[in-house]
């Protein structure tokens, strides 16, 4: 477990490709238990552990996860992710092709099949479907896949995944919405890479990144990264 940032009121976690974040069907351990036992271990306490969680990540996905270390905290940050403006989101996707333009703000109608557990997007508003935006840019590229920056305004179900596979985008691994082939780990090569927010009890602003898991892609992208050759502005 990588713990990115913490302090007495919140912890951020570096979830890897893989970790579910609740319980499921599967039975296997989940991040909430394993940070739990972190806090328990490091400052030794005898009874529970308090962790609260205002957002979750999908389980083929890798990156930020923000948790409430208090009761008190938590309706905060429920609030901030809950709001348009209350928090930024960045992620990074790693696409099949070169999307249409180099930046766009799209916009669907998002509704999700629970049997299917998978969502689809509209242009024009349906019965059970939510609005959802994003903004992309495209920030480098190697041989066969290319790197987009992708900002949320809205926090849907698979909403990057299946708004991308509207521009005929795949993210590298994610057979669900379309990519060729999956990734050795089965997880995607989609990476929740910042937060920006004022802190709920600080009341000062706090940015929080994650850098995207080892692996052959996920590397070269960081060497073009920190050799400063991202298109600008990067992140």
């Amino acid at each position: 477990m990588n713990v990115v940032y913490e302090d007495n009121h919140i912890i951020a976690i570096n979830k890897a490709c893989g970790d579910v974040v609740q319980g499921d069907k599967t039975g296997d351990e989940t991040v909430i238990d394993k940070v739990k036992h972190f806090l328990k271990v490091k400052y030794k306490k005898p009874g529970n552990v308090y962790l609260g969680l205002p957002h979750r990540l999908d389980r083929p996905t890798s990156g930020l996860l923000i948790l409430a270390k208090t009761s008190k905290v938590l309706p905060r940050l429920n609030k901030l992710f809950q709001t348009k403006d209350g928090m930024r989101k960045v992620y990074w996707a790693v696409v099949d092709k070169r999307p249409p333009k180099y930046t766009d703000t799209i916009e669907h109608y998002l509704r999700k099949d629970q049997e299917k557990n998978r969502s689809y997007a509209f242009n024009e508003s349906k019965p059970g479907a939510k609005f959802a935006s994003l903004t992309y840019r495209h920030v480098a590229s190697i041989d066969r896949y290319h790197l987009l920056e992708v900002e949320i305004h809205t926090g849907r179900h698979h909403q990057i995944r299946v708004q991308l596979r509207q521009l005929h985008l795949h993210i590298k691994g994610d057979l669900k919405y379309g990519a060729a082939r999956s990734n050795k780990d089965k997880g995607i090569h989609l990476h929740a890479r910042k937060v920006e927010f004022i802190h709920p009890v600080r009341k000062t602003p706090l940015t929080i990144v994650a850098d995207p898991p080892k692996d052959p892609v996920w590397d070269e992208f960081m060497n073009i990264f920190n050799a400063g050759k991202f298109s600008p502005v990067e992140v």
